[in-house]
């Protein structure tokens, strides 16, 4: 009864000091209350870089830039339609909002800094028009000088980003690109190290662009910069690649006809810069091993193996994050349509004991992934032992689970078609539990 009593108390004391530091709280605001025309009328937050639309409201730019982004077209205060889009800075009201920061400095409030003026199309345009004279004159300073702007441009905010996207700055660097890479890599190699710098962020480029990174020219620039001594540059160059193969088989078939290329992507995999630079570099592997013909396929894909990439993946899967993971069981599962593949897999000691422990653990893309590799393996008539292994690492117990919490139909004929396989000879073996950390491997692991 005491004890109850007490906890009331307590309870009551918690709940009445909550309620004076609320009330401290709306205390403490009402001394600093924002003016209702510092407020933006849409987020009602104090403004950091005021607007004015055509109607003569003004509204936060990021605020109605996200306003008119979803569709709207109509001015959110007044309802009237847009007859532009244009947003002029209200300078006044911005060095008003950044006085009235600077007066109530003493309640914590920091002054908004001077907002930098968005890029315009017509700078975009004018600037491109530039870059293209520069490159005709083959004058590598002008370029770098007009490319070092761009960076900057890209550097003050992501609109900027998107507006150099949307008006074709990335088609007008890649034609720069293959005009100087298809002069001389060694004598141009600074500028084409610097369009390389900004040409990750100006995806998606427009079809002309595509053309021009994906020549022969480009390719060989993309290939030399692959096998260099610069980190930075091998990064952008694979990041580019990486995206400019999953637009088009084409630029596939041409790249994989470039003298050093799949050395030099192995290089990337296994001389990692960071994790972006891995995935993309497994992105254009994935591509390149997955063309529509088989014989050109099976003929790369053995280079790959190799090389020595079906260990490198391994390694990946054990501790890789998610999407790195995907990707490297993909380019795995790739590797195994051959019989090199499958051969290098099966001579691993990590591989089947990964495979099953990755399933349901990664996500469901991976799961799928995992499934179907252990099905290519394991339907190797000639090797009862790689049934029994699975069997050994869990591998009948999961795919049960598999089932009971649900798979696709494509993934689900593959898990119906091993479990009947697993059941000729489970009376064989004693499971262990697939989560072990693979103490119990006898084999050892091969490269």
């Amino acid at each position: 009864m005491i004890l109850s009593w007490r906890r009331r108390k307590a309870t009551r004391h918690a709940n009445r000091k909550e309620f004076f530091a609320g009330e401290n709280l709306d205390m403490d605001m009402g001394e600093i209350a924002v003016p209702t025309h510092f407020r933006c009328p849409i987020s009602l937050d104090l403004m950091k870089d005021p607007v004015t639309l055509s109607t003569g409201m003004t509204y936060d730019r990021s605020s109605i830039e996200k306003w008119i982004e979803t569709g709207n077209r109509t001015c959110p205060a007044t309802n009237q339609e847009l007859k532009s889009f244009d947003q002029i800075p209200n300078h006044v009201l911005r060095r008003m909002i950044q006085d009235w920061c600077v007066e109530n400095r003493s309640y914590g409030i920091e002054r908004i800094p001077t907002p930098r003026i968005p890029v315009t199309k017509y700078e975009v345009s004018r600037i491109c028009e530039r870059i293209a004279a520069a490159a005709r004159r083959g004058d590598d300073r002008k370029c770098g000088e007009l490319v070092g702007k761009i960076k900057a441009w890209g550097k003050e905010s992501e609109r900027n980003k998107k507006c150099m996207v949307e008006n074709g700055i990335g088609c007008c660097l890649s034609a720069v690109f293959e005009s100087f890479a298809t002069i001389s890599l060694e004598e141009h190699g600074e500028i084409l190290s610097e369009i390389l710098s900004v040409l990750p962020w100006m995806f998606p480029v427009s079809e002309e662009g595509q053309s021009k990174l994906g020549s022969a020219g480009s390719l060989r620039g993309f290939v030399s910069f692959l096998e260099g001594k610069d980190l930075s540059a091998r990064k952008n160059a694979v990041l580019v690649l990486g995206k400019l193969l999953s637009l088009d088989q084409k630029h596939v078939d041409d790249f994989v006809e470039s003298e050093g290329a799949i050395e030099a992507l192995v290089r990337i995999i296994r001389e990692p810069i960071c994790p972006a630079a891995t995935k993309a570099a497994l992105t254009s592997v994935f591509f390149m091993i997955s063309s529509p013909s088989a014989a050109a396929s099976d003929e790369i894909r053995s280079r790959f193996v190799e090389l020595g990439l079906v260990s490198l993946l391994l390694e990946i899967i054990v501790d890789a994050e998610r999407g790195l993971c995907e990707r490297a069981l993909a380019v795995l599962e790739g590797l195994c349509d051959c019989k090199q593949g499958k051969d290098k897999a099966l001579e691993n000691a990590l591989t089947m004991p990964l495979l099953v422990k990755k399933i349901l653990r990664i996500s469901e893309l991976g799961t799928e992934f995992s499934i179907a590799i252990i099905w290519k393996l394991c339907r190797i008539e000639t090797e009862e032992s790689i049934l029994i292994e699975a069997l050994q690492v869990g591998a009948f117990q999961k795919l049960l689970v598999l089932l009971q919490v649900g798979c696709g139909d494509g993934i689900k004929e593959k898990v119906t078609d091993l479990l009947k396989l697993f059941n000729l000879h489970t009376s064989k073996v004693d499971c262990v539990d697939s989560s072990m950390d693979f103490k119990y491997l006898k084999r050892p692991f091969l490269g």
